[in-house]
This record gives structure tokens, C-alpha cells and sequence, in this order.
């Protein structure tokens, strides 16, 4: 039986490679079909997501052409990480304040891009096509196998907390860049991370940057200002930091989300890491693919909704975090075939 690029029944979105072969009739899974099959199947609630063994086609530009739809006039001009040279001698200022601009924290700004370094490895910058997955945080990811097809990206973006070590078979072992705030960056970094990974900072507010400078020139910790307290002591290389661009959070709220940059202060929407790291990988990427996006129904008070740990849709509750907004964007995404997804949505 072969399917060609629709969705499956109870999905949101394509599925992640034009062709199929199922290798067997449908049943409750897991399931692995017999040595001979290219694919497995899975069923999660009546979901299934193949993994196939070879890599799609990737099309230079198709990323970018297709972000255009959701971005408007889309273009790659802005720089991923923040450098030094853009803030010396600055004749036009940042329009808004952090997480969507630096503005009012310039100063503070200066003193971290002096320690650490925007560059992107030549080993990516170099790749004619870059294929990118953006692997979510989500329950769905456990028992999914997807381990060895995530590894076999050119980029493999992860998020704040999220465990590799112990998980490998599910989600990988490879991690080329790490979006991460100083409340989520309560993990390992010589664990959880390969040497050259790149840990990327979102800053949201300006105390992230003092936090971030304390940590890299081992300065006097700052232990206020945070609705977490972030760790005290964090093992990394300084050229390994890089600041991410605000840009990316301003078009993630602008354009995504319709959120206004400039919100009463008890209010402060704002996307999550995760709308954030894809929206980076549209710009970056030839080829975008997902991994681990989704939350329960709203009504499912007991599933989790990570695959590392036991914390439910209440512990969103006051986030800031829009999660049903967000379910139409990635949607809406799907659709258009701006990014497809390994796991089901």
C-alpha cells in the first residue's frame, strides 16, 4: 500500500516524507515488523508515525520559500546570534525592550558579547542544504525510537532542560545547538551535551545577562530577579555561549502568534522555547523537521507533558505561554509544508 504526502486520519499535519509503505496492517503498538521492512510502526491513541530509513530530498531555499507564507516578506539578512560590532556606534537603536529587542540593555549586552562568540561552525555554515530537526520536549517522544533518525541531521536544535542522557534510543544522542534561559538551565552540560555544542541563550529579560556574565567570568552571583533561581555554578566554555538574535522572538509573537511587542506588564505573552527554536530553524534551515510538539487536551489533567518527567498541563498555568495559540501556528505550519513532523500532532 502506498500513501502519498496526506495526512493520516486524526493528524494535523503531512506526514514527514512523501512516500509510504506500511509494513504490515494496522494493529496496537509498538509493534516492530519483521527484519526484511524499511519502516517501523508505531501506534500512540491511534496515531501512527513511520521511520524511514532513508533521508528525504532536501531543496535548497524551499524553507525560506515557504516561511515567506507565514513571515510575509521573509528574508535571512539578520544575523542568528548577536555580536559585538552590531552595538558599537549604534545610529538606530532597538525599538523595543528585551525579550524583543535590547533595548535598555545595551551596556549589560556589551559585556557578555565581549566573552563569548557568535560564529556558526563552518561544518554547517559549509552544508549546500542544511536538514535540521527541532526535537520538543514532549511526552509523545517516549518509546518512539526515533534516536538514530534524529542523529542523522545536519542540526539537531533541543530545548532548556531537556535530558539526552538515558533517552538516547527515543530522542537522540546528537545536540548542535541548545536553546536555554537561566531558570531552564538546571542540567549538565558536559552531560546532556556533545563538545561542540552551542548553548544559546534567550534573554528575556536584562538580568539574564547579568546572569550569564556572572557564570562566565565567575563574578559575584546574582541570586534575585529570577521567577526560578538558576544555577550557581555552571560548568562551560565561554566560546561554546551565543546570544541568541531577539529578531527571532519578535517575529515568533508578531507574526505567529499576533501578540503585541508592547504588553501591560501583568500581562507578557510570549512564545516558548519551542515556537521559538523553530522559527530559528526557518531561517537557518533548508529542510525543517519536528519532533516531540504538543500538549495533552486541555482536559487531560494527568498526562504528562514531558518525556523525562511527571509534570502535567497545571504547571503551565501563569507561564505566559499561549499553548493553544501555538497548536494553530505549528498547524498552520504543517500545512503548508513549512516544517513536517516525525511524532504525531
Amino acid at each position: 500500500m502506498i500513501l502519498s504526502s496526506t495526512s493520516l486520519p486524526g493528524t494535523l499535519g503531512p506526514l514527514p516524507w512523501g512516500r509510504w509503505r506500511w509494513p504490515g496492517p494496522l494493529a496496537p503498538g509498538p509493534e516492530r515488523s519483521d527484519r526484511s521492512s524499511s519502516l517501523l510502526s508505531f501506534s500512540v491513541s491511534s496515531f501512527y508515525f513511520p521511520i524511514p530509513e532513508k533521508k528525504e530530498p532536501c531543496f535548497q531555499g524551499e524553507a525560506e520559500r515557504k516561511a515567506s507564507k507565514l513571515f510575509g516578506n521573509y528574508s535571512r539578512d539578520q544575523p542568528i546570534f548577536l555580536q559585538m560590532k552590531d552595538y558599537f556606534w549604534v545610529k538606530t537603536p532597538s525599538a523595543y525592550e528585551l525579550p524583543y529587542g535590547t533595548k535598555g540593555s545595551e551596556d549589560l549586552l556589551l559585556r557578555v558579547l565581549a566573552i563569548t562568540s557568535y560564529s556558526i561552525p563552518e561544518s554547517i555554515q559549509s552544508l549546500k542544504c542544511r536538514r535540521c530537526v527541532v526535537v520538543g520536549n514532549g511526552h509523545r517522544l517516549r518509546n518512539s525510537s526515533l534516536g538514530d533518525a534524529i542523529n542523522k541531521y545536519d542540526v539537531v536544535i533541543r530545548l532548556n532542560n531537556a535530558p539526552v542522557a538515558g533517552y538516547e534510543g527515543d530522542v537522540g544522542s546528537k545536540t548542535t545547538m541548545r536553546l536555554f534561559y537561566p531558570e531552564s538551565a538546571h542540567f549538565n552540560p558536559k552531560v546532556e551535551n556533545n563538545p561542540d555544542t552551542l548553548l544559546v541563550l534567550v534573554a528575556f529579560k536584562a538580568m539574564d545577562f547579568h546572569w550569564i556574565e556572572t557564570i562566565l567570568s565567575d563574578k559575584k552571583r546574582v541570586r534575585k530577579g529570577f521567577w526560578k533561581q538558576p544555577p550557581l555554578i555552571w560548568d562551560v566554555n565561554p566560546r561554546q555561549v551565543r546570544i541568541l538574535n531577539p529578531f527571532f522572538m519578535e517575529i515568533a509573537a508578531d507574526k505567529l502568534l499576533n501578540l503585541p511587542m508592547k504588553q501591560p506588564r501583568k500581562i507578557k505573552q510570549k512564545p516558548t522555547t519551542g515556537l521559538l527554536a523553530i522559527t530559528l530553524a526557518l531561517h537557518l534551515c533548508d529542510l525543517v523537521h519536528i519532533a516531540g510538539f504538543g500538549y495533552p487536551d486541555a482536559h487531560n489533567r494527568k498526562q504528562t507533558i514531558h518525556y523525562y518527567e511527571q509534570i502535567t498541563l497545571k504547571s503551565m498555568a501563569g507561564s505566559g505561554h499561549n499553548v493553544s495559540q501555538e497548536a494553530l501556528a505549528i498547524k498552520r505550519m504543517l500545512e503548508i509544508g513549512a516544517v513536517k513532523n516525525l511524532t504525531f500532532f
